[in-house]
């Protein structure tokens, strides 16, 4: 299978190094485009992957093709593509979508607009522990998808974590938890980080202890299929610390402002889809 990207940031980075250490492909098995980043574009080539001049070389020559631009160029790239190849040639292909915010309807528009067909689409929403090979994702598929289609694009995402085959009318709740998510985690880090050196750490203690919790605690939940209820009230002694410092996160709201968070996330995710 070869795998391309239509622009080649940080996060195109992350999925094929992911892909690539998931042994899913080899690094020559891929393909991308980058016409701003001269150095990036150098980089790739001397890992082995193959530099395309543009978005209609991507295209033909990859069986998955990640559109990994940022969301106001997506329609203009499929407009390329659509120019440039023709029918028979994306068939067989799958376009896969990162961008946040633009709906399936959008890309395969540029198709119907024009009384065509349009190639099997994907959506996905990604985060950046894909980094760490610990993404927690979603993805739908747009109205040409067949099952084999969907599950190329989410073999190659479940290469770097969890993901998850959602409906696109809850893209933007997944963005709320999960796409924006680790900013909320790396502020909870921080702030346990802050308390333990008030209490007496050295800093740097302080920070690899609380991550380190975090790391934990998340496996607890995902390894033993308890609910996180029940893992926190097996922590919590009668009149103990913990319960303690429980109550006092209970009195400052954490738990509501953290429901906010995820509310206020979804809500944005479904105006920049409007927008789109």
């Amino acid at each position: 299978m070869r795998v391309g990207f239509i622009g080649y940031g940080n996060m195109a980075d992350a999925l094929a190094c992911g892909f690539v250490s998931a042994n899913m492909i080899k690094f020559t098995d891929l393909t991308m485009c980058n016409k701003s980043n001269v150095e990036r574009r150098e980089a790739f080539a001397k890992r082995g992957g193959v530099v395309a001049p543009d978005a209609v070389s991507v295209a033909k020559s990859s069986d998955v093709v990640f559109l990994a631009v940022k969301p106001p160029y997506i329609k203009s790239v499929l407009e390329e593509v659509y120019g440039g190849c023709d029918a028979d040639e994306l068939k067989p292909k799958v376009f896969v979508s990162v961008a946040a915010g633009v709906t399936l309807d959008v890309m395969e528009g540029v198709w119907t607009s024009k009384n065509a067909t349009p190639p099997p689409m994907v959506r996905v929403m990604p985060n950046t522990p894909c980094l760490v090979g610990a993404a927690a994702s979603g993805l739908c598929v747009g109205s040409t998808c067949s099952d084999d289609d969907r599950n190329k694009a989410l073999a190659l995402m479940s290469a770097v974590g969890v993901c998850k085959v959602i409906m696109e009318s809850q893209m933007s709740a997944l963005t709320g938890v999960s796409g924006s998510g680790p900013a909320y985690i790396f502020i909870l880090i921080e702030a346990m980080a802050d308390g333990g050196v008030r209490a007496g750490l050295p800093r740097d203690v302080a920070l690899q202890l609380a991550a380190q919790t975090f790391y934990g605690a998340a496996k607890m939940v995902l390894e033993t299929g308890e609910h996180p209820g029940v893992l926190k009230d097996k922590v919590c002694s009668p009149g103990g610390t913990t319960i303690t410092a429980v109550h006092e996160l209970e009195k400052a709201g954490v738990r509501q402002a953290m429901m906010n968070a995820v509310v206020a996330a979804a809500a944005r995710g479904d105006e920049l889809a409007k927008l789109s």
